[in-house]
């Protein structure tokens, strides 16, 4: 977890925080873990380094990252994270012209999860039309045709204001060569990481201090980055499978 991180440059990082149960002068505290991967200019994936600190928050994510900048990390092109708290400002502030990329999957969870029960099979349509787009030019004009659709409908009013808010930090990914847009579009290559850390953490359910909590999921990312977690970063024709 603390090899040097100045020796590769990498211009995709993906961030997340997952939350655990600590104990904590005999109360039981929900903590952080905060966890960074990245795709190397070699189409690499590679775990980059975890943190345990108290809830999300500006202050926590910019200690999470400065660790990251200690070690050597250069600031990416891109940064993949779903629209955490004090993320953003952490991200200006630390990664001097690295653009912020929303977790595509998160962001249509959001907007569908606004739509109402009934009668929603158009709209639904028309948001997966915007982001099965191979243009940039055409996502955007798919999002413009749906918001001149649905405007007058006040039933949508909530889902167009999160789609219309979110759009351009969700979209990112398309300024990108084609062949790593599909890697780098959500964090979901970085949540299965996290399912795996899951599986082990319910059978403890409740850490004796930070540093038991540090330990394993530590021990965990470590096991996946020799296996599976590498294994699955084979080159095909010079791009990720």
């Amino acid at each position: 977890a603390g090899r040097p991180l100045n020796t590769t440059y990498y211009p995709y990082v993906f961030a997340d925080a997952m939350y655990i149960k600590v104990r904590e002068h005999n109360r039981v505290v929900s903590k952080a873990v905060y966890i960074a991967t990245a795709i190397t200019e070699n189409n690499t994936r590679q775990i980059l380094g975890l943190s345990v600190d108290h809830a999300e928050s500006y202050e926590s994510w910019s200690r999470f990252f400065q660790q990251l900048k200690s070690r050597g990390l250069q600031s990416p092109k891109l940064l993949i994270s779903d629209a955490h708290q004090g993320l953003q400002k952490a991200i200006q502030r630390e990664f001097i012209g690295t653009a912020w990329q929303r977790c595509n999957v998160h962001f249509k969870r959001n907007i569908l999860g606004k739509l109402p029960k009934k009668d929603t099979a158009e709209i639904r349509m028309m948001i997966k039309r915007i982001f099965e787009a191979v243009t940039i030019e055409d996502i955007r004009q798919f999002k413009d045709e749906l918001m001149n659709r649905f405007s007058n409908e006040t039933r949508f009013e909530n889902a167009l204001a999160i789609l219309d808010e979110g759009f351009e930090d969700t979209i990112q990914y398309m300024n990108f060569p084609e062949h790593i847009r599909i890697h780098i579009r959500s964090t979901n290559s970085l949540e299965r990481l996290n399912q795996e850390v899951r599986r082990r953490e319910r059978v403890i359910r409740i850490f004796p201090n930070s540093q038991s909590a540090y330990r394993l999921v530590g021990a965990v990312l470590m096991h996946y980055h020799e296996s599976d977690y590498l294994k699955r970063k084979s080159l095909m024709g010079g791009r990720l499978k």
